[in-house]
């Protein structure tokens, strides 16, 4: 390959605009890895690195895309060959340093994740960031005591990636799963993911914003933040964990310590950007064994495009309109 392409951030007209850009091998970043890129997928941190409000990224032109599947075509890392078949997620990719919306990634060999055997990348890319985060709470939650048969796990923002793939591997290792989502609409896709019931965010909320309310949840996986939080605290059961993980419901939250002192609930932070090296791979290795999706778990949670509706599929994914996720197809 002489040259690849690669969707773009950059300014035109005094605004930030999307398009796709042709470059040649030698403009790909330092790193010991070079990568054909099969696969990406839309995040929204990927939304937002296409909006000067986002502020995630600092320099344009910009190629975003916090996740890649593919294969090796380089290495000057011994741990990596030619031909290996590889993921990366997190880290500075898409963010700090060019990112997975492009044919051919270059990137440090500390990134990089051996693609788990019986994964294909297609369905690395359909799980990504978001699967991967999903899984990485359960898994904390699960460090942290819970179990199945303890009662009902509440998912909040069941609809979005990091929700949908929470309700599949909860409720495919036997969780009772409660699904959150303002789309009253989808509530059969919810429990066709394997929720047993699905509620309104409004539930939520404390009854005349009490600190603490009847002991509802065994654990919560939140990846929305926000107002409902607090509700969402104050309705886990004694010693049980919230594992929180996103802000599309806001950065702020008024509670009180009450939950954590008085219940010993634990509020766990995921991180899946700087998750250690040995923690992703256990990770990765539970997805692609027990948590591993089947066919009709991928053709529910997610849908191939092409590298030209990637800029739509930003848009949507930044106004909440996207159920589940976007796989983008990137090889030629």
């Amino acid at each position: 390959m002489e040259t690849y392409q690669a969707l773009t951030v950059d300014w035109k007209d005094s605004r930030l605009a999307a398009e796709i850009r042709e470059y040649a091998m030698n403009d790909l970043p330092e790193g010991e890895v070079t990568i054909r890129v099969a696969y990406s997928g839309v995040n929204y941190k990927d939304g937002l690195a296409s909006i000067p409000e986002g502020k995630i990224v600092r320099h344009y032109p910009h190629v975003p895309g916090i996740d890649l599947a593919g294969t090796v075509i380089a290495s000057s890392d011994p741990a990596f060959r030619e031909g290996d078949e590889v993921l990366v997620t997190g880290y500075g990719l898409g963010v700090s340093h060019p990112g997975g919306f492009s044919q051919v990634a270059r990137v440090p060999a500390a990134w990089v994740v051996p693609l788990p055997p019986g994964l294909s990348a297609k369905a690395a890319m359909a799980i990504g960031t978001a699967g991967f985060t999903a899984a990485l709470s359960v898994h904390r939650l699960e460090e942290n005591g819970l179990a199945p048969g303890q009662g009902p796990v509440l998912v909040s923002g069941a609809t979005g990636g990091v929700g949908s793939w929470a309700v599949a591997m909860l409720a495919r290792s036997g969780y009772e799963v409660t699904a959150s989502s303002r789309k009253s609409a989808e509530a059969d896709y919810l429990k066709g993911l394997g929720a047993g019931g699905a509620i309104s965010p409004a539930d939520l909320e404390s009854p005349d914003n009490r600190p603490l309310s009847r002991e509802r949840w065994a654990g919560a996986v939140d990846p929305v933040g926000g107002p409902f939080l607090p509700g969402v605290l104050g309705s886990v059961r004694y010693g049980g964990s919230v594992a929180l993980s996103g802000l599309t419901g806001g950065t702020d939250y008024a509670a009180t310590v009450f939950p954590f002192i008085l219940r010993g609930v634990n509020l766990l932070g995921i991180d899946s950007v700087q998750c250690p090296m040995g923690l992703r791979r256990t990770v990765w290795s539970r997805i692609a064994s027990e948590w591993r999706p089947d066919d009709a778990l991928l053709e529910a949670v997610s849908h191939e495009i092409a590298l030209s509706e990637l800029p739509d599929a930003l848009a949507q994914v930044l106004q909440g309109r996207m159920r589940g996720r976007a796989v983008v197809a990137l090889s030629r």
